[in-house]
């Protein structure tokens, strides 16, 4: 992974509770903590708009399954699957969050790992 990962402290903390409660395997919490320790943290307002974070729409290649798919990440107490609105604590949320468009992420999900792209990020 190239660049650091650019996040907001609430999104920060909330990644690193993750970590410590458990929810993510071994090799993901290797990466994650790697990734904490070289992410720049700035304020909401100084994020980037093509940053993936909460409440942004984002569309990503898997070139694993050669598929691109849309996501919205959300609050975690505001998701709803028939809508869309997925945690920003899912998986692929977890992979990419803190990422910006045009970067490629080889990750470790729990069935295999997958190569992703960013192609978009819009505010929701």
């Amino acid at each position: 992974m190239s660049k650091n990962v650019i996040l907001t402290t609430g999104i920060y903390d909330m990644i690193k509770d993750h970590i410590r409660r458990k929810k993510v395997t071994k090799q993901e919490e290797e990466l994650l903590l790697q990734e904490l320790r070289e992410a720049k943290q700035v304020l909401r307002r100084d994020l980037p708009n093509d940053v993936v974070t909460v409440n942004r729409r984002v569309k990503i290649k898997d070139y694993t399954d050669n598929n691109e798919k849309e996501y919205m990440f959300v609050a975690t107490t505001k998701t709803n699957n028939k809508k869309g609105k997925l945690s920003i604590l899912c998986d692929v949320a977890v992979a990419t969050v803190g990422r910006q468009v045009g970067d490629i992420i080889n990750w470790p999900f729990k069935d295999g790992e997958r190569k992703l792209e960013i192609l978009t990020v819009e505010n929701i």
